[in-house]
């Protein structure tokens, strides 16, 4: 697990700092795809999950999905072209789940890359504190408090 500012980051998915999303390699060539503790963080509480449907063709860098908190709606974009095959049900079903477990019970979305090179501008999680580093102190981002939620600015 690497830990930048209080925020979790598990070494065995890939990250795109940008959009504060991981993805995970999973069976038949399918990457698994959810939004960073960063990403919710930012968000704060996630009250609701409005995926892509099932058979959707996505661009890099355009929204997948769109999440919404109490005071916030914003899109979630992908890091790679591919193929929405798969949606977390339970998440549309309840979507706080994403804030008890965005690594695990909180992924988005199986997508099939359109590509064998996916992974190539993504960051291995082992990989990931200086380019997070980076961005946190740019965007004068303070960190996760211990609730996995943005630390106080103050």
């Amino acid at each position: 697990m690497t830990t930048v500012r209080g925020c979790d980051f598990p070494d065995a998915l890939f990250y795109d700092v940008p959009t504060h999303t991981w993805y995970q390699p999973a069976d038949e060539g399918l990457v698994r795809f959810g939004i960073s503790r960063v990403g919710l963080a930012l968000a704060r509480e996630v009250l609701v999950f409005t995926p892509k449907r099932v058979g959707s063709e996505c661009e890099k860098g355009r929204s997948v999905a769109t999440m919404e908190s109490a005071k916030w709606v914003g899109s979630v974009r992908i890091a790679f072209d591919g193929t929405v095959v798969a949606i977390n049900e339970a998440l549309i079903a309840r979507p706080t789940i994403i804030n008890e477990d965005c690594y695990g019970a909180g992924w988005m979305l199986l997508v099939r890359p359109a590509s064998a090179s996916w992974r190539d501008a993504l960051i291995p999680g082992a990989s990931l504190a200086d380019a997070y580093e980076a961005w946190m102190e740019r965007e004068a981002f303070p960190g996760c408090g211990p609730d996995g939620q943005m630390a106080a600015f103050f």
